[in-house]
């Protein structure tokens, strides 16, 4: 049990799960507490040890199913039932299996599921997946192709449409029919996910639970491509950003008070060092006075960089507290300053939104320019900074082959204490194509993969 447990860690730690050597013996000492038969508490007694958030809940699961669910299920069918279900074997090759057709494993199905008979609905799983799945030992195939192979061959549509129908006694009105047709959807939902599982199961019997959990391994929401997510997985990204943003408040306030230590203060030096005989020892410092940096952010919000510019963009302004003024400008060929659509509201995202629809960014022929965003930047903003101004420049510098025009950036660097570049794009595509980062990188603290929130987390975090 304790490999296995010590499989199942490395595996959410391979996820991105931040799991601590300390929470791994937690987890330990509260198996040795409980029924590990019990796979509800099993369960249970893992999540709440090894999960810290809700967005991890999901990938904790995938996790779950391949290392001890479909094990714990198999132990379960085999203590109730004394074998395999229904007689069925792990190769599909059992008399009952032969001899019954399809269309009686259909009224089988049929039947346990209007019976709500789980026991007979994980015995039809068996089956189908052994009739159907045709899973052949060794072969490279995802549990996904499986899955579309058995249940294209059970007519679900038909069953669910006769549960419905069956649920209802006559005359009813929408709200039953409503009722009814949930309650069917649901039974089959149910069935599908059994089906799933029995294919994990032999496919972690074939090929291993190291490797089977590679392969369906899912991507955390602070791991996720800003660039290349899908509806669902942007969705995902909007409920991280306020609980992230929360957190990194904390870290930026705690880690301003820490600084412990000001310049030195000489005159009480000197005093100090009359009981050693004017040797300064013990070297005084006056108190902090730390100080909350000036950001203000250029984005480029043209064509696949605008949804990273839009997350950062929101990001900046929930932390805004934490800093003592932000400014935020927007381009593709023409550049127009938005800070004040994030001072008409509380909620960041919502100001995010009006920027697409109010924001004067086309000047020209539509596609970025940064050498004339820059150059408007500079003749109309750059007086206003201060040394005290951190910049941040969101974009992938793919310039459509316009002038590059550095020297409007090294004039802004010059005004100000850090001008740092994110790019959302792979370091492997900087400097392909029109991209022109090279040109503007010398003029820049830093230049900056930023692909994912954990990255952005990790930049925004040290601006302080």
């Amino acid at each position: 049990m304790l490999d296995l447990l010590s499989s199942f860690i490395a595996e959410l730690r391979t996820v991105g799960l931040p799991v601590s050597m300390s929470e791994t013996v937690d987890a330990a000492r509260a198996l040795e507490s409980i029924d590990v038969a019990d796979q509800s508490l099993f369960r249970s007694a893992l999540c709440a040890t090894l999960v810290k958030s809700g967005d991890h809940l999901s990938a904790f699961d995938t996790a779950y199913e391949i290392f001890f669910a479909t094990r714990q299920a198999r132990g379960d069918v085999e203590t109730t039932a004394g074998a395999t279900p229904e007689g069925v074997s792990r190769e599909g090759s059992s008399p009952g299996t032969a001899q019954r057709s399809g269309a009686e494993l259909a009224e089988q199905l049929f039947g346990a599921m209007r019976d709500h008979d789980l026991r007979a609905m994980r015995s039809s799983a068996a089956e189908a997946v052994a009739r159907y799945a045709g899973i052949e030992p060794g072969r490279p195939v995802g549990g996904a192709y499986y899955l579309y192979r058995t249940i294209r061959q059970l007519d679900l549509d038909e069953m669910e449409k006769r549960l419905a129908a069956l649920s209802l006694d006559g005359p009813a009105d929408a709200l039953a029919e409503r009722l009814a047709s949930d309650e069917s959807h649901d039974r089959v939902e149910a069935f599908k996910s059994m089906v799933e599982s029995e294919i994990r199961e032999r496919l972690v019997d074939d090929r291993g639970a190291e490797a089977m959990a590679e392969s369906v391994r899912e991507t955390l929401p602070e791991d996720i491509d800003v660039m290349h997510a899908n509806r669902e997985e942007m969705a995902q990204l909007e409920r991280a950003l306020r609980p992230l943003s929360r957190k990194l408040a904390v870290r930026l306030a705690r880690r301003r008070r820490r600084r412990h230590r000001g310049p030195i203060d000489l005159r009480h030096t000197v005093r100090s060092s009359l009981s050693t005989g004017g040797v300064p020892i013990d070297v005084r410092f006056k108190p902090p006075r730390p100080a909350k940096p000036e950001i203000v952010v250029i984005a480029d919000v043209s064509g696949s960089v605008a949804s990273f510019a839009r997350f950062t963009l929101h990001l900046v302004h929930a932390l805004s507290s934490q800093f003592s003024q932000v400014r935020s400008f927007v381009f593709v060929d023409g550049l127009d300053e938005v800070t004040h659509l994030f001072a008409e509201t509380d909620d960041p995202a919502e100001a995010v939104e009006r920027i697409t629809a109010e924001a004067d960014v086309v000047a020209a022929d539509g596609h970025s320019d940064y050498g004339r965003a820059l150059s408007i930047f500079a003749s109309r903003f750059a007086p206003e900074l201060s040394r005290r101004t951190t910049v941040l420049v969101l974009g992938d510098a793919r310039n459509n082959y316009h002038p590059a025009r550095a020297d409007f950036l090294e004039d802004i660097r010059s005004r100000v204490k850090a001008l740092y570049w994110l790019n959302p794009e792979p370091k492997s595509y900087w400097n392909s194509g029109d991209s022109i980062l090279s040109l503007y990188a010398p003029h820049c603290d830093d230049v900056l993969e930023c692909r994912t929130l954990r990255q952005l987390e990790t930049f925004v975090g040290g601006l302080s």
